[in-house]
């Protein structure tokens, strides 16, 4: 017992620093009571809830955690999250061990087409409400209709992204471009790749070269490498931009720009953080703009289905999180993730899903 407890307890510290889990294990929640005009499917037991990421413990993730994690708490949810690093088994064993250790609800990020529709059939057989995020389920066309998938709007963030890469060319000549791209087999980035080629096709851009990670614990300092390798074989004015279809992409090739002194090749990207916007900010900066989705808000949309779902609501079986584009000119000094939505119209609000009963629960749970 005492072994199991030290586990338990060195996992949820872990967990609090944004780090690897190694066994989900639910934390114990406080009793329900009933509330008026609340769905009795969310008063009648406390609800045990794992948001599981396959992805590394980068900006995006801890905010994406942390929407999930305040809105869940705010519903009186007892709410674990869990990273596996993108370890596609580690993944797996992780979702295994959450639908043996008795949630009822799971939150799910980045799982791959080919073992969602097996990895999480046994938490629907069991009754648990499942909601997904950038994960594909489709087993030979078989899917999983209990459950609600949702995705950034993937092909806008790369239409917004790629169509600022396309206006820096005013001769109707194509843009030139080193692509940042990581799959086939990346839900989300398969998505803004079908947008890329679009682009292809109608002559907007030519691909010179592509570079994807292969170092997962250090993404940046991979790309920044393989970028910096490159550099040597283009000479001043021969690359217009490079697009990384991933902003952790985008950071290690901004760095390998800056090193090598190369201000006239411009950085074009999807996704944000606070990391990014500093270096947006940076004087000289060729980092000029970036498409995204505030990842907060994906982890509250996503656990407000979540809630749908237990108050046995209707719910959609897809939905996709409205893109937005950001510009080095829109940046104040001063803005953060906490206050873009002071610079960007419509950042980080949605009333999507957000039912009146979900306002009783907040405030019996201040």
């Amino acid at each position: 017992m005492k072994k199991l407890l030290s586990a338990f307890f060195a996992g949820a510290l872990a967990l609090a620093a944004c780090a690897p889990a190694a066994t989900p294990a639910p934390s114990e929640p406080s009793g329900g009571a009933s509330l008026e005009g609340v769905p009795a499917g969310l008063t009648a037991k406390p609800l045990k809830i794992a948001v599981i990421r396959n992805l590394p413990s980068d900006d995006h993730t801890k905010q994406f955690l942390d929407g999930a994690r305040t809105e869940g708490e705010s519903f009186g949810f007892t709410v674990d999250t869990f990273i596996a690093d993108n370890d596609d088994a580690k993944f797996q064993e992780l979702v295994a061990q959450a639908i043996e250790k008795g949630y009822d609800g799971l939150i799910i990020s980045h799982g791959k087409k080919d073992y969602s529709y097996d990895m999480l059939k046994p938490a629907i057989d069991k009754g648990i409400k499942v909601v997904t995020f950038d994960t594909v389920i489709d087993k030979d066309g078989a899917t999983l209709p209990e459950i609600t998938t949702t995705f950034q709007d993937d092909f806008k963030l790369a239409e917004l992204s790629l169509s600022e890469i396309a206006a820096l060319k005013t001769d109707g000549t194509p843009a030139r471009v080193i692509k940042l791209w990581w799959g086939p087999g990346v839900p989300p980035l398969d998505r803004r790749e079908t947008i890329y080629q679009k682009f292809l096709e109608e002559g907007k851009i030519e691909t010179l070269e592509t570079v994807g990670p292969s170092n997962f614990q250090d993404v940046q300092g991979d790309i920044a490498a393989k970028v910096g390798a490159l550099l040597a074989k283009y000479p001043e004015g021969t690359v217009d931009a490079i697009w990384g279809s991933w902003d952790e992409m985008a950071k290690g090739a901004y760095k390998a720009l800056q090193d090598a002194g190369r201000t006239d090749i411009k950085l074009i990207s999807i996704d944000v953080s606070n990391q990014d916007m500093n270096l947006m900010r940076e004087e000289g900066s060729i980092w000029l703009s970036t498409a995204a989705v505030d990842p907060a808000l994906i982890g509250i949309v996503d656990m407000r289905l979540l809630a749908m779902k237990f108050a046995g609501d209707e719910v959609p079986a897809n939905y996709d999180l409205e893109a937005k584009l950001i510009k080095q000119s829109d940046l104040k000094p001063d803005t953060t993730m906490l206050t873009l939505k002071d610079v960007i119209d419509g950042w980080g609000k949605s009333d999507a899903f957000n039912q009146p009963w979900m306002d009783t629960l907040r405030a019996a749970n201040k």
